[in-house]
Formats: C-alpha cells, sequence, structure tokens
C-alpha cells in the first residue's frame, strides 16, 4: 500500500512546484510543464511504499518493489494514471576494502534503454565486486518504464503469434518478400492502435522523461543522479535539456544521436552502417582463431562459412526452429557484446560440421518468452513511431536502404522490418527537442562511448558532448561493446567510480586503452578445415 497523502503538505509542495515550473521546464509545452510540476509534488508527498518484490521468491531480500503513479497525459495530471513499478537496493553502507562506514549519497536510478527494456533487476548489479562501492554510497533503484510489463504493458499482436520461426533473413529481399513486409509492418502498426486505443500517443520520450521526474519526486531526491545506457541516453538528454535544475549527476552510457534531424529513421540508418563494421570485426577476430573454428583464415572466407551455414537453413531448419532469421539475430546480439564471440562462433562451427545443438540453444526463440519479447517490441515501436515524423512513402525506405545494402547487407533490411510500422504509424507524432545546455545550465556529466559500437554510433556521443556544455567524454578507443559501465574496462570504470563517488571528472575529453578481446577455448580438435 501506498503511504497516506497528507493534504496540507501537498497542498504546500505542489503550489511550490507551479511557481518553480516554468525555470524547470521552460523548454516544454506549457500544459505538461504544469502537469509535471503537478505529478510530482503529489508523488513526493505520497513516497514510495516499497515491500516484497511480486517475484520475491527467485531475488535477494534486500531488493524492494513499489509503484508511483504517473499522468498517462501529462496535460491532463488529474485524468487518468498509470502506475510505474520500481525497484530498489538500500545502500549498503559498507567500504569493500575497509571497515570504515560509507557515508550515502542518496538514489542512483537506472534504464537500460530499449526502448522497451526493463531495468527492474538491476539494483542486483550491486552484488558483483564492480559495483560493490557504488552500491555502498547510493540506493540502487531500477524501474520498469511506462508501457514495459508491469508498468502499464503495451501489446500490438498476440504474442502466441509472435515467434514464427523458423524465418528467412535476405539481405537483398525480392519485391515479393518486401510486399510482404510491409503488409505485416501494417497491420503491426493497426493491432497497436487497435489493442491500445488513444493511450497509443501518450508512450514516448518526451514522457519518458517527465516519468523521471515524478520518479525523482517520489524517492524524495531534490536532484537527480542517473545512470543511462543506450536509448536511456536520449531520454536522460531530454531530462537535462527539460530539467536542468534538477540534476545532480548524470552518467550517459552508449549514447543514442540526439540531432532531431536523425531521430528516429536516420539514427537507424547510421546503425545499419556501424553494424557492418562490427560484423567485420568479429569476423576478422574469428578468422584469427581458425586454428579452434576452422571457418576461415580472412574476414571474406568467415563471411563465405556464415552465408553456407544460412543458405543450408534456409533449405532445412535446425531442429525445425532455426533458420537464416534465427541465425541472424544470434550474431547480431554478438555485435553488441563481444564476450559472445566464442559462443558464436563455436556454434557456427559446430553446425558446420554436422552438430546443430549449440547453435539451436543459441539461436532458437523460445515460446515462454513471448510475452516479455511481444511486449519489449511494442514498447520499441510505439516510442519510435511517436518520437519523430518518418517517411511514409514506401519509396523512401526502398531507395535508401537498397542503397545502404549495397555496402552494409548484414544488418539493414533486418532493421527496416523492424522500423517499417512507423510509416503507417496511427497516432500523431511528437516533434523532437533540440538537446542541449549552456554554460552553467547543467553540473558537469559523464558520457562514456566505444569508439566501434554499433548499436549507438560513435558520433552520437561527440554530438552529446557537444550540446552538454561541461560534460565530459570518456572513450573506449579501438572497441565497441554496448554499455561500458561496470564493464571489463578497469579505466572506463574508475572514471564511473571517481564521478559518482566524488564528483571527480577528467578533462574534457578522456581515453581508455581498449579491454581485452575475448579468448576462444583451447584447440581441442574441432578447427580442422571445414573446406
Amino acid at each position: 500500500m501506498r503511504a497516506a497523502l497528507l493534504y496540507s503538505a501537498a497542498g504546500s509542495l505542489l503550489l511550490s512546484a507551479l511557481t518553480a515550473a516554468p525555470a524547470a521546464e521552460g523548454r516544454d509545452g506549457t500544459a505538461e510543464m504544469r502537469g509535471t510540476a503537478v505529478a510530482a509534488a503529489r508523488a513526493r508527498a505520497a513516497g514510495v511504499a516499497f515491500g516484497p518484490c511480486p517475484d520475491a521468491q527467485d531475488l535477494p531480500g534486500s531488493m524492494r518493489c513499489g509503484t508511483v503513479k504517473v499522468p498517462l497525459d501529462y496535460a491532463r495530471p488529474d485524468g487518468r494514471q498509470i502506475e510505474l513499478t520500481v525497484s530498489r537496493a538500500r545502500a549498503t553502507r559498507k567500504d569493500p576494502h575497509g571497515a570504515r562506514e560509507v557515508l550515502r549519497q542518496g538514489s542512483l536510478v537506472y534504464n537500460p534503454g530499449g526502448p522497451g527494456a526493463t531495468g527492474l533487476y538491476f539494483p542486483l548489479i550491486g552484488l558483483l565486486p564492480e559495483w560493490k562501492r557504488i552500491a555502498a554510497a547510493y540506493d540502487l533503484v531500477g524501474y520498469a518504464p511506462r508501457g514495459v510489463a508491469p508498468s502499464a504493458p503495451l501489446s500490438c499482436k498476440d504474442p502466441k503469434q509472435f515467434f514464427k520461426g523458423p524465418t528467412q533473413a535476405p539481405t537483398h529481399p525480392t519485391e515479393a518478400y518486401k510486399k510482404q513486409r510491409r503488409a505485416q509492418a501494417e497491420a503491426y502498426a493497426r493491432g497497436c492502435a487497435e489493442r491500445t486505443g488513444d493511450a497509443l500517443r501518450h508512450y514516448h520520450s518526451l514522457n519518458n522523461a517527465r516519468d523521471l521526474d515524478v520518479l525523482r519526486a517520489a524517492l524524495g531526491e531534490e536532484r537527480l543522479t542517473f545512470l543511462g545506457s543506450s536509448y536511456g541516453t536520449y531520454f536522460g538528454a531530454l531530462y537535462a535539456t527539460l530539467f536542468p535544475s534538477h540534476v545532480r549527476r548524470m552518467v550517459f552510457d552508449s549514447v543514442v544521436d540526439p540531432d532531431p534531424e536523425g531521430i528516429w529513421y536516420r539514427n537507424n540508418l547510421a546503425q545499419s552502417a556501424a553494424f557492418e563494421h562490427r560484423w567485420r570485426d568479429f569476423r576478422e577476430w574469428i578468422a584469427r582463431h581458425h586454428g579452434v573454428y576452422g571457418l576461415g583464415r580472412t574476414a571474406r572466407e568467415v563471411l563465405r562459412s556464415y552465408e553456407r551455414a544460412s543458405a543450408r537453413l534456409a533449405a532445412e531448419p535446425a531442429g525445425g526452429k532455426v533458420g537464416p532469421g534465427q541465425l541472424q539475430g544470434a550474431f547480431l546480439q554478438a555485435g553488441y557484446y563481444d564476450d559472445q564471440w566464442p559462443h558464436r562462433a563455436r556454434a557456427l562451427s559446430a553446425y558446420l560440421k554436422g552438430d546443430p545443438r549449440p547453435l539451436i540453444e543459441q539461436a532458437e526463440q523460445h515460446p515462454e518468452a513471448a510475452v516479455e519479447a511481444e511486449n519489449s517490441r511494442a514498447v520499441y515501436v510505439a516510442v519510435e513511431c511517436n518520437d519523430a515524423p518518418w517517411p511514409t512513402d514506401w519509396e523512401v525506405w526502398d531507395r535508401d536502404n537498397t542503397r545502404l545494402a549495397r555496402v552494409a547487407p548484414f544488418e539493414t533490411w533486418d532493421n527496416v522490418w523492424t522500423n517499417l510500422p512507423c510509416a503507417s504509424w496511427p497516432a500523431p507524432r511528437q516533434r523532437p527537442l533540440d538537446v542541449g545546455a549552456g554554460p552553467g545550465e547543467l553540473p558537469p556529466t559523464l558520457i562514456l562511448a566505444a569508439e566501434r559500437d554499433a548499436a549507438t554510433p560513435y558520433r552520437g556521443a561527440l554530438e552529446l558532448h557537444r550540446r552538454l556544455a561541461g560534460s565530459v567524454l570518456v572513450t573506449e578507443r579501438a572497441a565497441g561493446a554496448h554499455g561500458l559501465a561496470g564493464g571489463p574496462n578497469a579505466c572506463v570504470n574508475g572514471h564511473l567510480e571517481a564521478y559518482l563517488l566524488d564528483g571527480r571528472l577528467p578533462g574534457r575529453r578522456a581515453e581508455c586503452a581498449p579491454h581485452a578481446e575475448p579468448k576462444p577455448p583451447a584447440p581441442d580438435g574441432a578447427g580442422a578445415s571445414l573446406g
């Protein structure tokens, strides 16, 4: 149950919030500005009644859950409310390297990105050695953003129909295949509207930023300490633009390019191009370990092995479950995280040698995960389609992506099919905010980026650094992992800890050497030539 609302305190907070609102959110619409102030005042008065988490039997007792009410529509703060589910692990106050008690610094709120990902399990990260110093000083707070189950979850189709494997993944699709996928995208967009109704228009990044301010207030924080990864950097940047005086410290990890002209159509074109480079990095790594995997001594030879496997799967899916689409999806994930490289390479090698089991294990889609996967997909589509104008003429999509696929075939068309519902989206579009903060408007912020990140290309970090005066950019050179905070690079983690724990930042820019490449297992005879 929620804490009781004290009406006298609420009235005082509400009056103060409304008086201060124009300065706090001067770049937002007036109605939404005032609505956010109203919602934040109510949330501060109510607080969060933390108790056992819904699936507490699977979670450590240190993690607790609660809910925060936010308006569906900030222009109508007295209208329909939705609940965001929040999780928290209290600061341990224990110095992992000594006996002294650590001073608590408040809440560290985290968002993992997506759109469509949940941060509910983030507080568990404090159990890892890399996070113990931060967990000693901060309450670690995660939450499920609006639309992400269990926070007013979205759905655009029957989850039982979501996984339809095995699927194809043509890098140069025929006109007939394009027509089929266009029809599927239009049906998905219609399903979003039919299942959600008029509420669909309210699931977008500006509301995610407003929700974050209400959450801040509910936690009792005057100023927000926030760590956003991937898409979390985008609405984190919106927050910094809308609520600069509410910011204490912000970490932007693996940065979405915030240029309004790129949100989201052009950003996705840039992502497809970047994945081609990362796909080559992966193939070159496999080639350097030909003695282990036997997939080729050059990146081109490895590509031929991959294409041979894809053609074989098209003719006969592995286990009746894994076709070219599932193969591509598994190897796309390896473009995000290089610690997956040894496992993916082993699976491909084993499959071409007659053992499909590792590939099936890594690439098959599990029906029991369909509800979560469809929810995540629905939120992704709703947010990106609502956030900005998209081309509505198929000829624009076809022209741009046919051209791009000539030089970047690996992800280009898969990215099109993911985003194509936006071409026929039934809800009104937002106009992307011109993200930025001038000198003195915002406390110093920290940006973390890998030079060869494919999911959020490096130029996005440079753009955000340019737009946020006083920000500091830490670059992991010659590396491409997506999500650096608390990862394998001690240099990056040192900058993260210095900032969050002491407010210390390096110069305007800093560089870290790349983390060590993953190592394949020792040769065991499985690396004989595949011919």
